[in-house]
């Protein structure tokens, strides 16, 4: 059976790895973003505290250092 949460954490784990083999900072922090917040709808589903709590956390991380970038550049 289809399950759209299931789809989700799947492109949410594709989008991290994508985000490790990248070079370029920036491009690594969006695909982290994206994924970090797929993996927590994904946890949000299946009900793991830690795991929300985790993949918060790291989209926070990524969102912050993503606007670190973009803010140094603009100088």
């Amino acid at each position: 059976m289809f399950n759209f949460f299931k789809i989700v954490g799947v492109l949410g784990i594709i989008l991290l790895s994508i985000g490790l083999l990248k070079k370029e900072r920036k491009v690594q922090d969006i695909y982290y973003m994206l994924g970090g917040v797929f993996l927590a709808m994904y946890s949000l589903y299946i009900g793991d505290m830690i795991f929300i709590a985790v993949q918060i956390v790291f989209t926070i991380a990524a969102a912050y250092n993503f606007s670190k970038l973009i803010l140094h550049e603009k100088k």
